[in-house]
């Protein structure tokens, strides 16, 4: 039986996609911090030759990302340069990536994942299910900000030229980041929506995608949790199995997202990790992303559920897979299990 089958916890374990406080993340604020102090330090191991990436790491993972900020701001009066310029002309590849990540605000990151996710051609529809799909209402709004500062137009608008059909509307939907976020449950509309969803799908010869799209980008976390306990006792079968046997590419690949991340969106970011270091190649910008971005989220969860899931810790799993100051970097975010 998955993690996924497996309703009856469900409506008790809180919600990363509603959760405020920060206390299940890997990277804490640290205590004593002396801005100048790591200003100096940063400055030491990148004048002169060659570089001290060992500081680099020291410094940008064990900082919370507040004084990571803050840390950019003193470093910027300071030398009068950038400090994501300077990593940037010091460091290379996935090690620079995750540094630059470091030293960006989380919800700028954010928006430029989006941002990278739709540049060129073709779109990396990947990228913005696994973003659309398991942040919550504050972090798009955060995110969308981001968006207009930078570029002067609206997020929605760009992105409608760039996903289409019923893929393309839910993710938009999702993107508007106006879920309901009341936390009341109505036992009587989960039951209904449950059977609208039932008879849209597994019921009928064909299928509404309309209906699932609605019901499942608009309804409220804990509305959901319940819509999706409710269909498995009218379906007997999972809500995800009925969408994944009603329908198929992104807009599957979207609605299950969702699903998971209703459910327990550690398991689903867990999911996502062990499958970008599975069989040959290692796929860094999912590692990086989901690192840096649930480093003070749920990270923490993230971590016990993957040792669940997959009987090793997430933390030897990077050690065996990637190797020199990215996977020194990546270690020290992910904290020990």
């Amino acid at each position: 039986m998955s993690v996924w089958d497996d309703l009856n916890l469900l409506l008790d374990s809180p919600s990363s996609l509603t959760l405020t406080s920060n206390t299940r993340g890997t990277v804490k604020e640290k205590a004593g911090f002396k801005v100048e102090e790591d200003v100096a330090a940063l400055r030491k191991a990148m004048e002169g030759l060659g570089t001290t990436e060992k500081t680099l790491i020291e410094v940008l993972t064990q900082r919370n990302d507040a004084q990571r900020q803050l840390i950019a701001k003193a470093y910027e009066k300071t030398t009068g340069r950038k400090l994501i310029a300077d990593l940037k002309g010091d460091t290379q590849g996935d090690f620079e990536d995750m540094l630059v990540a470091l030293a960006t605000p989380l919800a700028a990151y954010d928006c430029h994942e989006v941002m990278k996710a739709m540049k060129g051609a073709g779109t990396t529809e990947g990228t913005l299910i696994e973003i659309f799909a398991s942040r919550s209402n504050r972090q798009i709004k955060a995110l969308s900000d981001v968006y207009l500062e930078e570029t002067k137009r609206q997020l929605v608008l760009d992105m409608k030229s760039e996903v289409s059909g019923d893929f393309g509307k839910a993710l938009l939907i999702l993107a508007e980041g106006k879920r309901d976020e009341s936390t009341n449950v109505d036992a009587a509309k989960a039951k209904a929506d449950a059977k609208a969803l039932y008879e849209a799908g597994e019921k009928k010869w064909g299928t509404d995608e309309q209906k699932f799209i609605d019901i499942l980008c608009h309804r409220s976390i804990p509305q959901l949790r319940q819509t999706v306990v409710e269909y498995k006792n009218i379906s007997k079968k999972t809500l995800q199995e009925s969408i994944e046997s009603e329908m198929s590419g992104n807009l599957e690949k979207l609605l299950v997202a969702v699903v998971k991340c209703v459910i327990n969106t550690p398991v689903y970011l867990a999911e996502r990790l062990y499958k970008s270091m599975k069989g040959a190649g290692t796929t860094e910008s999912i590692l990086t992303r989901i690192l840096v971005s649930r480093s003070e989220v749920d990270l923490l969860d993230i971590r016990a559920e993957y040792k669940k899931l997959y009987g090793c810790s997430l933390y030897s799993q990077i050690e065996s897979e990637v190797s020199g100051d990215y996977g020194q970097a990546l270690k020290m975010l992910c904290g020990q299990d």
